[in-house]
C-alpha cells in the first residue's frame, strides 16, 4: 500500500456512505457490503480484484461478505481475499467487518456439507486459515439443514463464538417457523443471534411478511442479497438477453425461462422512472431497498471498480415519495 493509499483510507468515511445498526446490536454495518461470490476466484482477475476491494474501503464499504465455498474453484475467494488482506488491509483489520458461511458443499464425501457440528467446525477452521484471520466477526449457518438437529447447528455456532473464532453468528435463508427456533437457541446459548441474511429485492419481497417482522421481534439484522435480482433490474435485458449475460448461460441461477415478456415489460416501466429521479434502474434498484428500516445493509456484487462505483452512486438518491413507492409496488407485483 502506498503513502497515497493510507491517505486515501484515512479519509473513506467522508464519502457519501451511511451506517446502520445491526438490529438492537452495537455493530453498525454500511448500507452496502461487498460480496466475493464472483470475481475473486482464481479464474478472475487478481488485479482487478484488488482494486475494487480498494475502491470499496476507500468509499467506506466496510464490510466484505464470503463463504467457504465461493469462488471457482471453491475456497478461492477466501483464499485470494486472504493474501490481500495480508498484504494491504492488515493494518485495518479492526476497521473491517469479515463475514464467512459454511452450509452449502464445500468438499466430497460425508462431511462436507449441511449443519452438523462436525462440518461447521472443520469449517470455521479451514476459512480461518484461507484468510488468515485469527476470527471473523460474522460467521453464518448458509443454509437450514433438515437432516441435523438445529440443537446441533445452533450449538456449534455458539461454540464459535465462545472459542473466539468469530465474534458474531447469523443465518441465511431458513424459512421462518426454522428461524424462530434458531432464535431461541442461540439466545438460550449466551450467544443472540446478530443477523439474517435474504434475496430482497423489488422483485423478491417475501421477507417483507416472514423475515422482517420474526427478526425485529428477537432484535436481529436483516441484511440482503441479490439486490439486482441476478442482474434482471438493470439495464442489461431492458431489450431481451444479451449473448454475454448471466441468463444467456446454460447454467447458473438466472435462466432464460425467467426473462419473460412481462418481466421484461416491468423493468422497462420501473427504468422509466429510474430516469426521472435522475438513477440508472440499478441504482434504483439499490436505493429501493433502504426504504424498509428493517434492513441494515445490502450485499453488492461487482466485476470491475467501474460497476462497483455505479453502485455506490445509487447512495446519492434513497428517497422516495409515497407515490414513488406506490407505483414501484404496483409495477413489481
Amino acid at each position: 500500500m502506498s503513502d497515497k493509499r493510507y491517505m486515501a483510507s484515512e479519509n473513506r468515511y467522508n464519502e457519501t456512505m451511511s451506517y446502520r445498526h445491526c438490529g438492537k446490536s452495537g455493530l453498525k454495518l454500511p448500507l452496502l457490503s461487498l460480496g466475493l461470490w464472483h470475481n475473486f476466484g482464481d479464474v478472475d482477475s487478481r488485479e482487478e480484484a484488488i482494486r475494487m476491494l480498494h475502491h470499496a474501503f476507500d468509499h467506506g464499504i466496510t464490510h466484505f461478505d464470503l463463504a467457504n465455498n465461493y469462488g471457482t474453484p471453491f475456497g478461492s475467494a477466501e483464499r485470494n481475499f486472504g493474501n490481500i488482506m495480508k498484504s494491504d488491509f492488515a493494518p485495518y483489520r479492526d476497521e473491517l467487518i469479515i463475514s464467512t458461511k459454511a452450509g452449502h458443499e464445500m468438499w466430497p464425501g460425508p462431511y462436507g456439507d449441511g449443519g452438523s457440528r462436525k462440518y461447521l467446525m472443520a469449517s470455521i477452521d479451514q476459512s480461518l486459515k484461507r484468510m488468515q484471520l485469527d476470527y471473523v466477526d460474522i460467521f453464518y449457518s448458509h443454509r437450514y439443514d433438515p437432516n441435523t438437529p438445529l440443537e446441533e447447528t445452533m450449538g456449534a455456532l455458539s461454540d464459535i463464538v465462545k472459542q473466539g473464532k468469530a465474534l458474531y453468528v447469523g443465518i441465511s435463508k431458513y424459512p421462518e417457523d426454522k428461524a424462530r427456533e434458531a432464535y431461541r437457541l442461540l439466545k438460550e446459548n449466551g450467544t443472540p443471534c446478530l443477523i439474517y441474511q435474504g434475496k430482497y429485492n423489488m422483485l423478491a419481497r417475501e421477507v417483507e411478511y416472514t423475515a422482517f417482522p420474526l427478526a425485529q421481534k428477537n432484535g436481529v439484522g436483516f441484511i440482503g442479497f441479490s439486490p439486482l435480482a441476478q442482474g434482471m433490474l438493470s439495464d442489461k435485458y431492458l431489450h431481451g438477453i444479451p449473448e454475454n449475460s448471466r441468463a444467456a448461460l446454460s447454467h447458473g441461477f438466472l435462466q432464460k425461462n425467467q426473462i419473460t415478456p412481462e418481466i421484461i415489460g416491468k423493468i422497462n416501466r420501473l427504468n422509466e422512472i429510474a430516469a426521472k429521479r435522475g438513477q440508472t434502474l440499478a441504482q434504483m434498484a439499490l436505493a429501493w431497498c433502504f426504504h424498509q428500516p428493517a434492513v441494515n445493509s445490502v450485499i453488492v456484487g461487482a466485476s470491475s471498480v467501474k460497476q462497483l462505483q455505479d453502485n455506490i452512486d445509487a447512495l446519492k438518491n434513497t428517497t422516495f415519495t409515497s407515490e414513488e413507492l406506490w407505483i414501484i409496488g404496483e409495477i413489481a407485483g
